[in-house]
């Protein structure tokens, strides 16, 4: 693909945008490449929206070349502390949809104070990789459910969405379970990128209020500290009191919050 769109004026020091691929845009300032552009659809099926540009004017015009080109919603998600960025979002029409915590959180024992912590009788903790894709399917879909129906799926952590089919379980090797006899109660996700983020911590609502999460905060935090991950980091919605108090009670730092967007 190479659409033009002549920006700013069609004369000397104009931005040209040019889109170079599909869902991709490229800003020129005499033919130097100032800014990109992207789209990506997500599991969910809605569509997030990234740019990169060296300076406001980059910017606005890719914005207002994507916001053109593409069908509304669109989506992104920016550093609050980066007030620019936000700035130019706010800008091109988007406007706040939600707003996560991010925090640091301890693996060692001793600091989140789990080193004695162990499930409630008659419950197991299955590690990641070996849990029944069965009954980890179950649990997933019984918490989801139970979650849309009183707070919202939209309260759980941006990265934990669900697929076209209403999945979220998309690898079930990241995830590690707390077991009954006949069912799992509850689940934790780890993915390791750089670093280990939780993507999710979550139990049956009637197994609530009996130790089983930070059981499972314990196993995990515990496998990371003796693979020799000193710290790993999660997410937390702003509304989600629960989730934050969990964390906090066990030495997690907040150490910044993200905004989703929306147009």
């Amino acid at each position: 693909m190479n659409a033009k769109i002549c920006t700013a004026g069609c004369g000397e020091n104009a931005v040209m945008i040019t889109r170079v691929a599909d869902r991709q845009w490229h800003a020129l300032d005499d033919d130097l490449v100032v800014g990109r552009g992207h789209a990506q659809h997500r599991p969910d099926g809605r569509l997030f929206v990234s740019i990169d540009a060296w300076h406001e004017a980059a910017f606005d015009r890719l914005a207002e070349a994507m916001l053109t080109e593409l069908p509304a919603p669109l989506y992104t998600v920016v550093d609050e502390a980066d007030a620019e960025l936000t700035a130019g979002w706010r800008r091109a029409g988007f406007a706040v949809r939600r707003r996560e915590w991010e925090y640091v959180v301890p693996t060692d024992p001793r600091v989140t104070g789990l080193e004695a912590v162990l499930p409630p009788s008659g419950v197991t903790i299955v590690p990641a990789g070996q849990a029944d894709e069965g009954l980890l399917r179950a649990v997933d879909r019984a918490v989801r459910a139970e979650v849309e129906a009183t707070v919202g799926w939209r309260s759980m952590p941006a990265e934990v969405i669900a697929g076209l089919e209403g999945d979220t379980v998309v690898d079930p090797s990241k995830y590690a379970v707390a077991a009954a006899p006949d069912r799992y109660l509850g689940l934790i996700r780890v993915v390791r990128v750089k670093r280990p983020r939780i993507g999710l911590v979550a139990v049956r609502a009637d197994e609530q209020r009996r130790g089983i999460a930070r059981a499972l905060l314990a196993h995990t935090l515990g496998t990371l500290h003796r693979a020799g991950a000193a710290e790993a980091w999660t997410e937390v919605h702003e509304s989600n009191r629960a989730a934050s108090a969990l964390f906090e009670g066990i030495g997690a730092r907040p150490t910044g919050s993200n905004l989703e967007l929306v147009r």
